[in-house]
Parts: C-alpha cells; structure tokens; sequence
C-alpha cells in the first residue's frame, strides 16, 4: 500500500471506498461525531463475505452494538465490490492500510480487530504486522478461528477421502506453499502481544471447535512463556444454541461479553 492511497465518499453508516492506483477496498464505515470518544473495530469477514450482504449488514450491526464503537468492515481486494487479485499478502497489506488509516482517525483511542473465519488469519498476520512495526493492537477477536488454512481443508470430508490415496496429502500441503497461502494463526499466537478474545461454537460445521480450543492452548503457553499479563479468553458457545460457523453474532449476550473483556 502506497502513500498514494485516499479515501472517498466516506459518511457515517454508509458505503465507502478506499481508492488507490490499482485497485480499490469496498466496506461501510459507521463514524460517531466525537472523534475524542471514538473506539474504532475493523472487522475482517469470512472468505466470500460481501460486506454488503444482509448476513453482513445483520453481524456488522451487532458488533457495533457490541462494543457501543464505530465499525469499519470492507470486502478484501478481490471479493465483493473490491477490485483487484485475492492473495495472503494482498489481504494482510489492505488491513494494515486499513488499520493505520483508522488509527490516525481515532486520534489515540483504541483501534481492535476483529477476524471471521478466514478472516481470522487476516487479524493475526495484520496485528503480528502492526509487532514489528514497533507498535500493538489494543486487541484482537477472533470468531470460528482455524489454526491455519491447510488444517480447514484437510478436515473437509471430501479431501479426507482423497488423502488415503498416496501421496496425495503432500501434494496439498505443497500446493499451498507454492502459492503462498498459509494464514497461520497458530504460528501468529505464538508472538501476539495483544489482548486475545476467541468466540467459536461447538457445533461448527466449517472450522472445528477443536481448532479454536487449540489456538487459546497456544496463546495461553505464549504469554506464560513470556511472562505476559495480557489477556486470554475463549467464550465456547454450546451447540444446542445452533450458532454454528456464522451466527455467533446472534447471540443476545455478545455485547456483554464483547465490552467486559474489552473493559478488564
């Protein structure tokens, strides 16, 4: 992301854009009128989310709700309206445009991220980014979050079958290295310095619940390994509750439990 890049036609509670010289993000921006006050939320959505769906409209205004903050959600380049090619690198380089443009915008008030599903490989590679640039997101939520990309495909029932045959279980793993695709968020944790809050749902039927558990083990290990104090938390949502992998954000006590641990 260049310098080049400028945003338009941004009001509050409506479709904007953020416009460079290759290619242009889509999302909705909700702006508050006291900047002074402003919590900012970037959400990052699952794979081919449009944020201007009605799912994505209905979880964007619950998550607004939720943190009582300004939100801004867009579609990656390459999905919904966003122009441009889907790559690892292309998505993680929009949201640390993203970020840094909202965090000059909240002139010192809290700026978190929030990923979804594939989105939450997103969130991680962005915040570990946001590291090693010298500085650290106030916090990071990340809902039905895998370990990494090639675990979600490999546990699909389908591939399953075709990885009995020889061979052809490498063959994945080597294709997604080739292409440069991984989002791992197990790797991520290891070294995430911020506040993690981790939402998933037993019965999930797209990313494991297993897999969730899995990530709040791996934090949990890194801030003890370093002697960190920042917050871990996994709210684990029953399956008699029928969230599953989308509608986490349904839940009439998402607010509580958003601003209790953003407030501790």
């Amino acid at each position: 992301m260049s310098g080049c890049w400028q945003r338009r036609r941004v009001y509050p509670g409506r479709e904007a854009f953020l416009s460079g010289p290759e290619y242009e993000l889509n999302g909705f921006f909700f702006l508050r009128k006291n900047y002074s006050l402003l919590r900012k939320k970037i959400s990052f959505p699952a794979s081919l989310s449009h944020s201007g769906s009605k799912y994505s409209k209905q979880k964007k205004h619950s998550e607004r709700q939720a943190q009582q903050s300004d939100v801004s959600s867009r579609s990656s380049s390459g999905f919904g309206d966003s122009t441009g090619d889907p790559s690892e690198a292309g998505l993680t380089a929009d949201a640390l445009y993203l970020y840094h443009w909202a965090k000059a915008q909240s002139k010192g008030s809290p700026v978190y991220l929030w990923g979804h599903s594939l989105g939450s490989g997103v969130a991680t590679n962005t915040a570990v980014k946001i590291q090693e640039q010298g500085s650290a997101v106030d916090a990071v939520i990340l809902e039905a979050p895998y370990t990494r990309i090639g675990d979600v495909i490999a546990d699909n029932l389908l591939v399953k079958m075709y990885t009995l045959l020889p061979g052809v279980e490498s063959l994945l793993w080597n294709l997604l290295e080739k292409i440069n695709i991984s989002f791992a968020n197990d790797e991520n944790l290891k070294t995430l310095s911020s506040p993690l809050l981790i939402l998933h749902a037993e019965d999930d039927n797209i990313v494991p619940y297993r897999m969730g558990q899995k990530l709040y083990q791996i934090a949990l290990q890194a801030r003890k390994e370093s002697n960190s104090d920042a917050r871990v938390q996994m709210i684990t949502y029953r399956g008699n509750l029928g969230l599953s992998h989308s509608h986490i954000c349904l839940d009439p006590d998402l607010s509580d439990v958003v601003q209790t641990f953003l407030q501790t």
